[in-house]
């Protein structure tokens, strides 16, 4: 790799952090230029979002200026639980889209322990935790026992699953033991104070013991997935299922675990959202936390440390949307494009990169996606030339170190490949080597001289005349 290549700012420019940076970016000016067009004022909106979302400026007291950062962290924690759930998914190749179902099950479990039973302080919360754990494991598992046995689609059954937690919540919702004493509304009465989340922070700070459990989750998933055995497991399975089966691999025991670990996961944000922030149970306990994850896993790339930096991101979303919209009048729906702006330009980082004109991190200083990078360039190819092997000499020479300068295989031209000299060199000694690797056991090295093409025409002649 050239020293241009292997500097640090070059490094940067084609690192994807940019890329990320970027896509906000992005956003937040496409987000401007619609709330021109609603009539609103760009300044005012943003800044009421900044104020109540990381620093109020204007608040009389230290606390409460520093306050709307305690809440951006408050909204993120079922966020990242659960897109550290969907993570893991999409680390083995699963697409767990029943997150809503996952977290509603967790929430529901959550509820029932502590409504119904009486436990002490910090053993109750953490009974309700668990609970919630093992609900969501459950409507996890199921999806991917039907996946690794009938091959059901995983998507597809998890969308049906969403479904039934949701009827199913609706059908309890209508019993009278579920309700509040003296009242027939369809919402639960509050968990017992035992199992309600321990605050770390007096008012008007709004964080709790849901902010450990997060950072817990995250620490195990870094762990299951890069010192565990299951987890070496899961992503093998996620990059090439068939050379995982090949290895020994049990690819149906592997995906019935990350499926039910995943539903764990998504069924401890249920639980964290009931214990810290419901403390009740009512239809749409879920709220879209399912769907919020799907996001906040693409944009942290699946990655612990990704996923917590955007939940932060849409916890600050979130927060200061409310904001937004009190103080700017602006509909905090605008929220929802930032959110869908920035995840399209996540999920596509070729075109932030051709946009700005980015270099490649594979090495290439202009790699676009369109077809001007196959085009010919006006600098002076180099012909690459190669010959078809002889088969006589390829008995004699079958162990000798095969020189990619001179490569041999049948299915290349004679006559030469040109390529590139100053950028893509690396791209045709790829397109060299990869059909040559693929025929290496029946196409040995030869020499390429003319004496080995006559020698060969010599030999079939004499075939013939036998």
């Amino acid at each position: 790799m050239s020293e241009k290549t292997n500097s640090r700012w070059y490094r940067f420019l084609s690192s994807s952090f940019l890329v990320y940076v970027l896509a906000v970016v992005i956003a937040l000016a496409l987000g401007a230029i619609l709330i021109l067009i609603v009539g609103g004022n760009v300044g005012d909106a943003y800044a009421a979002m900044f104020k109540g979302a990381i620093f109020n400026y204007d608040a009389k007291s230290t606390a409460k200026m520093f306050a709307p950062l305690t809440k951006t962290i408050f909204f993120a924690v079922p966020l990242i639980i659960a897109g550290l759930a969907l993570g893991i998914g999409f680390r083995a190749g699963l697409f767990n889209i029943g997150g809503t179902g996952q977290v509603l099950m967790g929430a529901v479990a959550a509820a029932w322990v502590g409504i119904f039973l009486d436990l002490p302080p910090v053993l109750h919360l953490l009974v309700a935790l668990i609970a919630a754990i093992v609900a969501g494991a459950i409507w996890g598992w199921i999806p991917g026992i039907l996946k690794a046995k009938t091959g059901a689609n995983e998507v597809i059954v998890t969308i049906m699953m969403n479904t039934i937690s949701t009827l199913f919540l609706a059908f309890i919702l209508t019993k009278n033991y579920w309700h509040r004493p003296g009242s027939s509304d369809p919402r639960s009465p509050v968990i017992d104070a035992n199992a309600q989340a321990i605050p770390l922070l007096p008012k008007p700070f709004q964080m709790d013991t849901g902010v450990i459990v997060a950072i817990v989750a995250a620490v195990f998933m870094w762990w299951f997935l890069d010192r565990s055995t299951w987890g070496y497991q899961l992503r093998a399975v996620g990059a090439n299922p068939n050379a995982a089966k090949t290895a020994g691999m049990n690819i149906g025991a592997i995906t019935a675990m990350t499926m039910a670990v995943s539903g764990g996961l998504c069924g401890l944000a249920g639980g964290v959202q009931m214990t810290s922030t419901m403390k009740y149970l009512v239809s749409g306990v879920q709220a879209t936390i399912g769907i919020d994850a799907i996001t906040v896993a693409l944009l942290g790339r699946n990655k612990p440390v990704g996923t917590i930096l955007a939940g932060l991101i849409f916890g600050a979303f979130k927060a200061g949307g409310s904001v937004m919209q009190i103080q700017a009048k602006v509909p905090v729906d605008m929220v929802l494009i930032l959110q869908s702006v920035i995840v399209l330009l996540v999920a596509a980082p070729p075109f932030v990169r051709w946009l700005f004109h980015l270099p490649s991190p594979d090495g290439n200083a202009r790699k676009y996606v369109t077809l001007q990078a196959d085009k010919p360039s006006d600098s002076s190819p180099v012909v690459v030339r190669h010959s078809v092997p002889s088969t006589a000499s390829s008995l004699q020479s079958g162990e000798q170190a095969l020189r990619p300068s001179a490569p041999s295989c049948a299915s290349l031209p004679q006559e030469g490949v040109a390529i590139n000299s100053d950028e893509t060199a690396g791209v045709a000694t790829q397109a060299i080597e990869e059909p040559l690797i693929a025929t290496v056991a029946s196409l040995p090295r030869d020499d390429g001289s003319e004496s080995a093409l006559a020698e060969e025409k010599t030999e079939r002649k004499e075939g013939n005349n036998e």
